[in-house]
């Protein structure tokens, strides 16, 4: 017990150290960043902010800043920098203050670059040597000068040189003239060629899969192309492992070969859900899908849904075509059962087209055959009878023809991107056809981030049908307005013409513009008010039907979902309040 008593009595001496701790509390004034924190992470002070120092460390410690301080701003072209400072006692603390004059720069007078005539004549490595040019006259900077060094060099690599070595990377900096010349100087080599093309690991013959190569044996090689490769590869949906690996390693007299690991996906996918839309109401949906069928890669999709105002049973045949283009013939048939506030249609229509890549575009040109009963100016709990509504069959046999293109930063969320659809429509004559007419309809959609935390979007749409039989068009080829993706505040295609009993029958054609502004205060989280305006009209007058309103944005596991309030503006007809809920992406 007493040798206890005697260890406690010891306690409060071994205490001392740890109460009387003397650190370093450095100030930096003079710079800003970055050359602020280069200045306090290269000088050793920094290093004693919670570590005990004594006054003589303290003191070497203050002699070295002044050379510390060069070394930090010299890799931001300041070599003549210039120090000041004080020491002071800071209660148990000691106070560095350091006054930096980073001086004039070194700015770079000269660039000069030995590169072979063949290789700088390249598109990719001339706009990787203007990387290096742009740096004359600017003030030397070590990461900038790296990074440029090493794009270039890196464009050799990607275009074919494999061999490419640097051998001569100088800088000579003239502290006197504040000034800097910069040498450099590459070996490229002979530039390689691909030789075959090795795919391992896939469930189809080697044959079919070269019509997604982008080149053939003896082309020069561009890891561009490899890239290429392995998206095509990636959105055939065939497989759940691409990997394009060229064997650098084992190439010879200029040859590399490429080897593209594959993993086969799995083939049959089933799809089931709940959902629910304004202009739908609630629903389920499902579907069944091959992604190959045989060995030829043939596709084969079939989905159902069955909503309160929506039924449809569809199926599609996908034949892809050999090129690199994405070339495919489809063939499809589907049966729409669909009820709005002013129409009701049953249909069947028999598709078949070919799709293909064009100049970034998806460009598909095909015929259709499109025959169905419908009756238009019709609520859905009115009788057949109902004075005014008026009630057809149509058979049409018309050929399709579209371009769409969707471009962004990140399609989950678009901060940045846009999207074009433009669609003509034509029967030949009458043959086959209850009516003659030709259509053209375009949209678009452009979405621009406002800062970290806003989006303006701005949608429109256009289109126009030339028919002497308008009576005779089922209501999916005349055109209304009102709804999510429409004119908000108003009901799915409420508005548009009318008869003389009052009742909308669709126009022939249509004018919509649209701009929604976005707040998240959230990364999920936010809110929206938007401005909508158009119609469908004859003629040449708009008329248009104005709606405002306000929503609530939440980025929610399955996407983006989009509540609106809207209500019409200016109308004497139209009053009230009208909810929109839209599932899905930006585009």
């Amino acid at each position: 017990m007493r040798r206890i008593r005697h260890y406690l009595s010891l306690l409060p001496l071994l205490l001392v150290p740890a109460l009387s701790h003397a650190g370093v509390q450095l100030v930096v004034n003079g710079v800003d960043d970055p050359l602020k924190a280069a200045v306090v992470a290269g000088v050793s002070l920094s290093q004693y902010a919670a570590r005990d120092v004594s006054e003589a460390q303290v003191h070497r410690l203050y002699e070295r800043a002044d050379t510390e301080v060069d070394n930090a701003l010299r890799p931001y072209g300041y070599y003549n920098a210039r120090v000041t400072g004080k020491i002071e006692q800071a209660g148990k603390d000691w106070r560095i203050t350091l006054h930096v004059v980073p001086g004039e720069p070194v700015k770079v007078t000269s660039v000069d670059i030995q590169l072979d005539p063949a290789a700088a004549a390249l598109q990719p490595i001339r706009a990787a040597r203007r990387g290096i040019d742009k740096l004359k006259g600017q003030r030397l900077d070590d990461a900038a000068y790296g990074a440029a060094r090493d794009a270039l060099n890196n464009a050799l690599t990607a275009n074919g040189y494999l061999d490419a070595k640097l051998t001569v990377h100088r800088v000579e900096v003239n502290r006197g003239e504040h000034s800097a010349a910069i040498h450099l100087a590459w070996d490229v080599g002979r530039r390689y060629r691909y030789g075959q093309v090795r795919f391992e690991g896939s469930q189809f013959q080697p044959d079919f899969l070269q019509r997604y190569v982008p080149f053939k044996a003896g082309d020069y090689f561009d890891q561009n192309q490899l890239l290429t490769l392995q998206q095509a590869l990636n959105s055939a949906d065939y497989f759940s492992v691409v990997n394009v690996i060229p064997e650098t390693d084992q190439a010879k007299d200029g040859v590399v070969d490429i080897e593209v690991q594959l993993a086969p996906a799995k083939r049959r996918i089933y799809t089931s859900g709940l959902f629910v839309g304004t202009d739908t109401g609630v629903g389920v949906r499902g579907g069944v899908a091959y992604r190959w069928v045989n060995s030829y890669g043939h596709k084969w999709k079939n989905d159902l849904v069955l909503a309160q105002r929506l039924k449809t049973l569809s199926t599609q045949y996908t034949i892809p075509l050999p090129g690199d283009n994405q070339r495919s013939l489809n063939f499809g048939a589907n049966y729409r059962d669909a009820n709005t506030v002013t129409s009701q249609s049953r249909t069947l229509e028999l598709v078949a087209n070919q799709s293909e890549l064009w100049h970034e575009w998806v460009r598909t040109v095909g015929v259709h055959a499109l025959t169905g009963t419908f009756s238009v100016g019709k609520t859905p709990n009115e009788p057949e009878s109902t004075p005014g509504v008026e009630h057809g069959h149509s058979t049409l046999l018309y050929a399709e023809g579209s371009l769409s293109r969707k471009v962004a930063d990140n399609f989950d969320f678009v901060r940045r991107g846009w999207s074009l659809n433009f669609d003509v429509r034509s029967t030949a004559s009458t043959l086959l056809s209850t009516a003659r007419f030709s259509e053209i309809t375009a949209s678009g959609k452009w979405i621009h981030s406002l800062g970290r935390s806003n989006r303006l979007i701005l949608r429109g749409d256009l289109g126009h049908v030339w028919t002497n039989q308008f009576d005779a068009l089922p209501p999916q080829l005349r055109f209304f307005a009102g709804g999510d993706q429409s004119v908000r505040g108003y009901g799915y295609q409420s508005i548009g013409p009318e008869n003389s009993y009052n009742r909308v029958i669709g126009g022939s054609s249509l004018v919509i513009g649209s701009a929604t502004l976005e707040h998240y205060f959230t990364p999920r989280w936010g809110i929206a008010t938007f401005v909508d305006a158009g119609n469908a009209f004859n003629g040449v007058n708009v008329h248009p039907k104005i709606g405002t309103g306000i929503g609530v944005r939440w980025r929610s596991p399955v996407g983006l979902i989009r509540v609106d309030v809207g209500t019409p503006i200016n109308d004497a007809q139209r009053h009230g309040v009208e909810l929109h809920l839209v599932i899905g992406p930006d585009l």
